[in-house]
């Protein structure tokens, strides 16, 4: 059976060859405990220092300011209620949006428990966030702002920069969740001017299961879990040595060919819109037509149902869906209700995302398959 053309890099991306390769002896040969003094512990140990500094290469910040963590939802819940928790004599309440992954949503919903209040500022209709509106939700209590850097459903890109210089200027910690923007867009931490950021590395090419927290040096966060004082204290328990090393190649290529991958992944995504909405009459984009990742496309098709195209494409187009139509209900993403998209195109909107394996020739079939399934429906 021919497999289905991939275009759902934003849910996961396959490992990158370059990354396995440097991943296979620490899964082969090297198994000592990077904590142990003997022989054994030493190239572990090395390993995952050596990936620390690559992927403070890609951020720009210090290798003391990074620790590794299991993936971009553990990042997010340690910076948002590690910071919560050491500075809630100064304050407990939160800013946020209604935008947001639900690895911060659910964080702070959380947090409410534990006497915390969240504001959550909306977005306009191409899912941007307005600076001045965040800057109208501080109070006198505010200790932290959690923006996320680029939308995961429709792309948007968040003006993070200009929103962390009013929380610095303030004297709120800002953290941002590039989870799905590392890798396709520049995200370096002082461009941003954040103080925390969080990292996914399955987003990345990299295995599931891995990610890393980008602390500014001097913001005290508390720590995720105790025990034997592993990550400088922040995170205890035996580093994931394997899949540290894979993440750490992943942010070296990453940061070695983003500019490339930037332009490939932009022209598949245009070629893949522009040949759906040259052959479609009712097809209306999702998200800010420039200011969004280079590899995503949210398309609504009008009055149709989002999970009976999937069915009708599934076995040869790989997308994912913004709501889900059940008999006597549609369910939208939050994202598509927090831009407010009418329910006639929002309940049938698809994300495709492409990345650096999808080619011409998949694009080619991609429309074929997408306007047929179209058309008979």
């Amino acid at each position: 059976m021919i497999q289905p053309i991939y275009l759902d890099y934003n849910g996961t991306t396959p490992h990158d060859p370059e990354v396995i390769a440097a991943m296979r002896p620490f899964l082969e040969v090297e198994f000592g405990n990077p904590s142990s003094s003997h022989w054994y512990g030493i190239k572990p140990r090395q390993a995952v220092e050596a990936a620390r500094r690559q992927v403070a290469g890609l951020l720009g910040c210090r290798p003391a300011e990074l620790f590794f963590t299991s993936g971009g939802t553990e990042s997010n819940n340690h910076a948002i209620k590690g910071l919560a928790r050491a500075l809630k004599h100064k304050g407990r309440h939160i800013v946020t949006s209604a935008f947001e992954h639900p690895a911060v949503l659910e964080v702070c919903r959380y947090l409410a428990g534990e006497g915390f209040e969240t504001t959550y500022v909306p977005v306009d209709g191409q899912g941007m966030l307005d600076p001045l509106a965040i800057a109208s939700a501080v109070r006198s209590d505010t200790i932290l702002i959690t923006i996320m850097h680029a939308n995961n459903e429709v792309g948007t890109v968040q003006p993070i920069a200009a929103i962390a210089a009013m929380a610095r200027a303030r004297g709120i910690v800002m953290h941002t969740d590039a989870a799905q923007s590392l890798g396709k867009i520049p995200a370096d931490v002082r461009d941003l001017g954040v103080d925390m950021l969080s990292v996914a590395g399955h987003k990345l090419y990299a295995p599931k299961g891995i990610g890393a927290l980008y602390v500014r040096q001097g913001v005290q966060i508390e720590k995720f879990c105790h025990g034997a004082g592993q990550e400088k204290g922040a995170r205890a328990g035996t580093e994931n040595v394997l899949e540290i090393v894979g993440l750490g190649k992943a942010c070296e290529i990453a940061a070695r060919d983003l500019a490339a991958n930037m332009t490939h992944m932009q022209a598949m995504r245009d070629r893949l819109h522009q040949g759906i909405a040259g052959r479609l009459p009712e097809v209306r984009l999702n998200g800010h037509p420039d200011l969004r990742l280079p590899n995503t496309l949210s398309l609504a098709f009008r009055g149709m149902e989002a999970n009976r195209l999937l069915e009708e494409i599934g076995l040869e187009v790989a997308a994912s869906a913004g709501a889900a139509c059940h008999a006597d209900s549609v369910t939208l993403s939050h994202v598509l209700e927090a831009m407010q998209v009418p329910m006639e195109w929002a309940k049938g909107t698809l994300r495709f995302s492409t990345g650096r394996l999808t080619s011409s020739a998949d694009i080619d079939r991609a429309i074929e398959v997408v306007v047929g399934a179209v058309q008979r429906l």
